[in-house]
């Protein structure tokens, strides 16, 4: 386990414990008490925990785990999602796509996929994003035109956001807008941590012809803070395998069009 990804775990467990001490990091990790010193001061730092007397406690931004962190988690889950949701991409349309570890993998996913597939070449998908890491991975791929919207980068998830983000979207024409999120609050729709984020997906969704939420199991479920849309404005949700089967069964009655992804069948 290198550093980021202990680090990522560290905070999963400050998540799931509500606070934790040296000697449970030791435990847990499997690390000396100085590195565990070191990695709680570095997440302190970053103001995703709250240090103190010999251990460390979540806070408010907590789950708001910066990207480097988070690509780890639930890794295979997210590339089956992904390989799904590139399956349903024509060559020649137009994609929104907004930041998080689950849509990144959907974008490299397209820019191999747009190496191998003749049908890409020969016309080319548009990736319309306010993520300045995917804009950057897609970039250097031949077949994959990618149009950044302005804005203010967010350290942790590098999505841009404020007015700047949304001012190129109304003049363009989206065929699908892939999201994220960070929870799919049942009853009510999807949401994530930021509601600057919120507020430019929210503006992707409008411009889009068809829309698909991609989302692990892990994220069934939960509550956050800022919504981005109700389930009536999705046409349909990847969602993973492995939640509690009720948040299955409560889709289903919902009658939400949605589609369970095993990492496990290729």
């Amino acid at each position: 386990m290198n550093r980021s990804e202990r680090l990522g775990r560290l905070v999963d467990i400050v998540i799931e414990k509500g606070s934790i001490t040296i000697d449970e990091v030791v435990s847990e990790l499997g690390i000396s008490g100085a590195t565990a010193r070191r990695d709680l001061d570095a997440l302190a730092k970053q103001q995703l925990i709250t240090r103190t007397r010999g251990g460390a406690r979540s806070n408010a931004s907590t789950g708001d785990l910066p990207l480097r962190y988070r690509t780890s988690r639930q890794s295979n889950e997210k590339q089956a999602l992904a390989r799904v949701a590139v399956d349903m991409i024509r060559p020649g349309s137009t994609i929104c796509l907004n930041g998080g570890t689950t849509i990144t993998e959907l974008a490299l996913e397209l820019g191999i996929r747009s190496d191998e597939d003749p049908a890409f070449k020969a016309q080319p998908v548009t990736v319309v994003t306010n993520a300045v890491n995917i804009a950057n991975d897609l970039t250097v791929r031949a077949n994959i035109r990618v149009v950044v919207t302005g804005g203010v980068a967010r350290t942790r998830s590098y999505e841009l956001v404020g007015p700047l983000a949304s001012l190129i979207l109304p003049n363009i024409n989206i065929d699908t807008t892939f999201f994220g999120c960070d929870a799919v609050m049942l009853g009510e729709g999807y949401y994530t941590h930021n509601a600057e984020e919120a507020a430019i997906n929210q503006t992707m969704i409008h411009r889009a012809r068809r829309v698909v939420a991609v989302a692990d199991h892990t994220k069934l479920g939960l509550s956050a803070f800022a919504r981005i849309c109700g389930f009536k404005e999705v046409d349909e949700l990847l969602i993973g395998a492995g939640a509690n089967e009720n948040y299955y069964q409560q889709l289903k009655s919902s009658q939400i069009a949605y589609r369970v992804v095993d990492p496990t069948i290729k």
